[in-house]
């Protein structure tokens, strides 16, 4: 497990979660926001009238749920507004990012 840093457009948060996720997490994050909440059943809650409505706890459930059922990934740390990034503490300017 390894930590990642993930906003959608608000604060920043650090999450746990598998090794395989933080070191692709572009492509996690692209394929869960451009595919699964598209076009999945089971994302249907988060469509309304065309819009998606999501977070990244919403990401972090659908990797609990329907990616990883052996390995759950959780929330570390909020570290409220960074600024996209800008503003990391030192300790988490290396960790991968992604905002929503």
């Amino acid at each position: 497990m390894k930590e990642i840093v993930l906003s959608a457009d608000g604060d920043s948060i650090v999450y746990l979660v598998p090794d395989v996720v933080a070191d692709k997490l572009e492509e996690y994050c692209l394929e869960f926001c451009s595919n699964w909440l598209r076009y999945s059943p089971n994302a249907e809650k988060y469509r309304k009238g065309g819009i998606l409505y999501y977070s990244e706890s919403d990401f972090i459930d659908y990797l609990n749920t329907y990616i990883f059922h052996d390995c759950e990934s959780k929330m570390i740390k909020n570290l409220g507004w960074t600024d996209l990034r800008e503003n990391l503490p030192e300790e988490y300017k290396n960790h991968p990012y992604y905002n929503f």
